[in-house]
């Protein structure tokens, strides 16, 4: 007659259960709060083998290539962690679903793939239909015995499996000794793997919207830099630049700085605000974006000065030719005429200077003086014939406007055309809804403009009513256009110049001054040229001779 379990043995048992039960409530609960794949792939893995009990398990991945790629890997009583958060690759070949276009149904963990079911065995060297020469090979390599396996698929939402659960050596709770895993075991794997499949589904939807939101973000902000080759890769770099001094704010340990620090969900928030900052560019016309040269529109008008001062030097000869026919045929010697002719070439001569004089200025630069645009309304002044033999002005009022530009190229009109991109980015930001730890893109976005007197725009923000990441878009952005090697008005700045330009920006309230102190305190300037600058633009910067910072 069978012995029969005893009630306090049932008992256990059934208290066994539901403390397996309620752990497997815990482990869920950890599922769905975890963002970080290593970290939630361990926790299924060891959560089931202590479910289980098991001595070993392995965590599988299906790739796009039909393949299961080793993820986890667990082995208690040889000390084996591998996959993970351990840093530890696992350098084994991913197993093949498909050989030769052919189901792959000897090994266990492709057959419960590609079947959909869960396989149970209690002795891995008595089953039938499988090839286990691989764990042969490592039992006989470690002295290990593998023996009972429990191999579980995870299918997702839409019915695809995505991963496999394989778990070795179930242990009996009392004595240790390898057990086949039980039908509670079973259900008790299941159960976590359909929760477990359900947590990286959602984890792998996030990271695709993620990165398909980082993907249309980046693309706006290349389409951007394409729109004009003398501004591209600035939409690029300003977000490396944010990115170092967010990185350094948040490591400081000392001065103004060290309370401060950004999450992770507020450095990802400065990163999406950086690539997005100059987004209302996709508004500012081409013309005024590329205008290279002060008498810039479709074309360079410096062209059509050019002829004219043809136009001048051809009218002059041909009149100083009439006059010599003329005083041919009065029978006047041409030597009498030896004064006019050397005042004609004297005057080509001031034509040829005030065409090169007029090139000159067209470039821009830093500073016009008032003597050279006064120069520019003399040049106006004189007079020409155009193609219907009308008498006109040298230059019109739009020309010696625009060739009177005291800095740069860009007419005080065209500047609040190009400054009113700031006020565009904030309404398209505005308009898009985004997640509650993306709400200040558009304040942080729109405001790399403003100045901490309150003297910038659109809105003319004070420095307190700026959040800090603001003001380090602001310090990039301003840093990347110094230094910036492809605009069409200058060269890129030296570093000396550039941080001594910055240290004068801090003096006069545009830029937060201790901010300022960190970019310099921790050489972000300097990673920075490294990676981005011409050799010739990375000088010797003495730190004393920048003005305002004090080490």
């Amino acid at each position: 007659m069978d012995q029969q379990p005893s009630q306090a043995a049932k008992d256990d048992a059934g208290t066994d259960i539901l403390r397996r039960i309620e752990r497997l409530n815990d482990i869920g609960i950890a599922l769905s709060a975890e963002r970080n794949v290593n970290r939630l792939l361990e926790i299924i893995l060891l959560g089931a083998k202590e479910l289980t009990n098991a001595d070993a398990g392995t965590m599988y991945s299906v790739t796009e290539n039909y393949t299961l790629k080793f993820e986890i890997l667990r082995t208690d009583s040889l000390g084996i962690a591998m996959g993970g958060t351990t840093g530890i690759p696992i350098n084994f070949p991913e197993l093949p679903l498909y050989k030769d276009g052919v189901p792959n149904l000897q090994m266990i963990a492709a057959f419960s793939a590609l079947k959909q079911t869960t396989v149970n065995i209690p002795d891995a060297y008595e089953a039938e239909g499988f090839d286990f020469s691989g764990t042969r090979a490592f039992d006989q390599r470690t002295h290990y015995r593998s023996k009972s396996f429990l191999t579980v698929p995870l299918k997702n939402h839409e019915n695809e499996i995505i991963g496999v659960l394989q778990l070795i050596n179930a242990r009996d709770t009392h004595t240790q000794e390898i057990v086949s895993f039980s039908e509670e075991y079973q259900k008790l794997a299941e159960s976590l793997a359909s929760q477990a499949a359900i947590a990286l589904t959602n984890q792998k939807l996030i990271s695709d919207l993620k990165a398909l939101f980082e993907s249309f973000i980046q693309a706006i902000a290349s389409a951007i830099d394409d729109k004009s080759p003398y501004t591209g890769g600035h939409c690029h770099r300003v977000p490396v630049l944010a990115e170092m001094l967010g990185k350094a704010v948040s490591e400081c340990d000392e001065g103004a700085m060290k309370d401060f620090n950004l999450s992770d969900e507020q450095m990802y928030e400065l990163k999406i605000a950086s690539w997005l900052h100059d987004c209302g560019k996709v508004v500012t016309p081409t013309e005024v974006v590329d205008k290279g040269t002060k008498l810039e529109t479709i074309f360079d008008r410096v062209h059509l000065i050019d002829t004219r001062f043809e136009v001048l030097k051809r009218d002059m000869e041909i009149d100083l030719l009439k006059q010599k026919i003329t005083a041919l045929e009065a029978g006047i010697p041409l030597e009498s005429l030896a004064a006019l002719e050397a005042d004609y070439h004297l005057e080509i001569s001031r034509i040829d200077a005030d065409r090169e004089f007029v090139q000159e200025t067209n470039i821009g630069g830093e500073f016009m003086s008032p003597q050279r645009q006064d120069r520019i309304r003399a040049i106006a002044k004189r007079r020409w014939i155009d193609t219907h033999g009308v008498e006109r002005p040298f230059l019109t009022d739009n020309e010696v406007y625009n060739l009177n530009i005291p800095k740069g190229t860009i007419t005080p009109e065209e500047r609040e055309i190009i400054n009113n991109h700031v006020s565009a980015t904030i309404k398209m930001l505005d308009a898009i809804p985004f997640p509650k730890h993306l709400k200040r893109v558009p304040e942080i976005a729109g405001g790399h403009h403003e100045q901490m007197n309150g003297k910038g725009y659109p809105k003319g923000l004070t420095g307190d009513q700026m959040s800090m990441q603001a003001r380090m878009v602001a310090i990039a952005d301003v840093f990347e256009a110094l230094t910036a090697r492809d605009r069409p008005y200058k060269k890129g700045k030296p570093l000396s110049a550039s941080l001594q330009i910055l240290g004068f920006m801090m003096k006069d309230g545009h830029i937060d001054p201790d901010l300022f102190k960190l970019f310099i305190d921790k050489k972000i300037y300097l990673d920075y040229a490294q990676e981005y600058l011409a050799p010739e633009q990375i000088d010797q910067v003495n730190l004393e001779k920048i003005p305002g910072y004090v080490p």
